[in-house]
């Protein structure tokens, strides 16, 4: 009966066109037809006058990394299948980043290229799924328009990248949408610019139809991405820019109107891409982002001055809020100390695949350095990594009797999950500011538990964090504090004294009293695959509700 109502309670925020699609592809064979009407024509005038962004890769010729894992294969005998790899490492090899990476010779590309034509037909497991296309049909078109001005492109190439294009028209990820969706999209226009004929205009019609539907869909108002990941709002920027570069490059006619909007919309994700950021200048890890799967911020910013000319604003040096209220991301950053704090809806209501129990956690940095951190993302593989990094205990908020805020399950899967009932942050002076945040992921259990958070931010001080759990009972509250990895930590009494590897101190946490007070030891996933150990602090109270749980977070005197 419980697997019965998690499964309801998932189901029930689907899409009925999501639910008419899961039903075709589980009951139905994958319509596969591959018989276009037209032979490959490639369209005369595409090209791009700004070089596409692309992020370099620890690959060799033969040896490809991914995730930070490694496989060589020996004498170029490539094995597309490599089922002693990840899912999601296999596709990465199937998606082509790679050829355009920059450390690889264009003979070298077009080796995979053949090769992969030549092992992967039609129906190929991981090869042959809609997301995994649609990466490989604009890598390769990207490759090929920089290749097709030094040497011909091979019919076969020609005639393999032509069939994909139609076979993917006829697998649309309906089931899924979100970025996938967006992928799929991105992929037909693609493919509808670089071929002409009746195949084509059909792509180019699907594809920007998808792009500007998806645009108003998929970037919000305060123009984060909907999906509420950092990473995943990196990747869709870099997207609509590619669409963009293609477009504003080639001579194609368009609507002028439909332009200026994608312009416009990728403008508001650019901004709010740089105030998310963190003083280091790289992303927040909340909700599945890592580093090095996006290319970095700075890299997107100078690819978005290329491609439109819009150039990045300055930050201010003073206290400033920033607030993000429709995605749920509230700042408040002096100069090179910020904190971030998530609290929005899980995702989409019909796709929240990339969630994780994250209301009410925040990250924190302090003179650019991150000290309190999000635990990031491991990889997509059921077990033990994936569990963690989607629990509240991974997480730099608090879980009641052990419960998860949201019930996540499967690999991306949430059933009953948290929602904001309110969230605010502003500035009260020069010297304070102020994020006040509540939500209910807690109100199905005994009691009707709501969790509220309040921190305060004091220049002179530095911030104060009061967790109220109200409702009524007996119960149990946890609240966790994850450290950079970089960092030590002691208790002395209430005190918890934060130190770098050099033993010089970062900052001091003092804890109410009332209160129990533990070092345990957790995961930092900075990248995908990449495991770390770190100190996290576990700050439990027990009793009848309300029940109050306050730390104040002092930087350290400069030395």
């Amino acid at each position: 009966m419980s697997k019965l109502r998690l499964y309801l309670s998932t189901m029930r925020y689907l899409r009925p066109k999501q639910m008419v699609y899961y039903a075709l592809r589980r009951f139905l064979p994958v319509h596969r037809t591959v018989s276009p009407s037209d032979p490959p024509r490639m369209r005369s005038g595409i090209h791009v006058k700004w070089p596409f962004l692309a992020t370099p890769t620890r690959n060799g010729d033969y040896e490809f990394c991914f995730l930070n894992y490694s496989k060589t294969f020996e004498d170029g005998h490539m094995d597309w299948a490599s089922a002693s790899m990840s899912k999601l490492w296999r596709y990465n090899l199937h998606y082509f980043d790679y050829v355009n990476d920059g450390s690889r010779s264009e003979q070298s590309a077009g080796k995979l290229i053949t090769s992969w034509i030549e092992h992967n037909p039609t129906d190929t497991e991981d090869a042959w799924e809609p997301y995994t296309v649609s990466l490989r049909i604009v890598n390769w078109i990207k490759f090929f328009l920089k290749t097709r001005l030094t040497a011909k492109l091979p019919d076969q190439w020609l005639d393999s990248l032509y069939q994909q294009a139609f076979w993917l028209e006829q697998n649309i990820e309906h089931h899924i949408l979100a970025n996938h969706y967006l992928k799929n999209g991105k992929a037909l226009y693609f493919a509808g610019l670089f071929f002409e004929g009746r195949d084509a205009q059909g792509w180019l019609k699907k594809g920007i139809k998808i792009l500007s539907e998806e645009c108003d869909e998929q970037i919000l108002s305060d123009g984060g991405h909907y999906e509420r990941s950092p990473m995943y709002h990196s990747i869709v920027v870099v997207d609509y820019l590619d669409v963009l570069n293609l477009l504003l490059s080639s001579r194609i006619s368009a609507d002028s109107s439909m332009v200026d909007h994608l312009i416009a919309k990728t403008i508001t994700a650019l901004e709010y891409l740089d105030k998310i950021c963190l003083p280091d200048g790289n992303i927040p890890l909340f909700n599945d982002s890592a580093f090095d799967i996006a290319p970095p911020p700075e890299k997107i910013f100078d690819y978005a001055l290329g491609v439109i000319g819009h150039a990045r604003t300055p930050h201010v040096r003073d206290l400033s809020v920033t607030v993000k209220p429709e995605s749920g991301y509230y700042i408040i950053r002096n100069d090179n100390d910020m904190i971030i704090v998530d609290c929005g809806p899980v995702g989409p209501v019909y796709q929240p695949g990339h969630a994780h129990c994250d209301t009410l956690s925040y990250e924190l940095s302090i003179n650019a350095r991150r000290v309190i951190v999000d635990s990031g993302v491991h990889d997509y593989e059921k077990g033990t990594h994936r569990t963690y990094a989607r629990s509240t205990r991974a997480h730099n908020t608090v879980s009641v009797d052990n419960h998860e805020q949201s019930e996540m399950w499967g690999e991306f899967r949430v059933g009953r999950r948290a929602k904001p009932i309110s969230a605010s942050a502003r500035r009260l002076d020069e010297q304070h500011a102020r994020f006040e945040g509540s939500h209910d992921g807690f109100r199905r259990l005994p009691g009707a538990v709501v969790h509220q958070r309040t921190v305060d931010y004091d220049i002179r001080y530095g911030w104060t964090i009061e967790d109220r759990v109200i409702g009524s009972g007996h119960h149990m509250v946890e609240s966790f504090i994850h450290f950079h990895p970089d960092l030590n930590a002691t208790i002395k009494e209430n005190r918890i004294i934060l130190a770098d590897t050099q033993d010089v101190p970062v900052a001091t946490i003092e804890v109410c009293d009332g209160v129990d007070i533990m070092l345990d030891k957790g995961w930092y996933f900075p990248e995908f695959g990449k495991k770390v150990n770190n100190i996290v602090v576990t700050i439990r109270e027990s009793g009848n509700l309300p029940l109050r749980i306050q730390y104040k977070i002092n930087k350290a005197s400069a030395r």
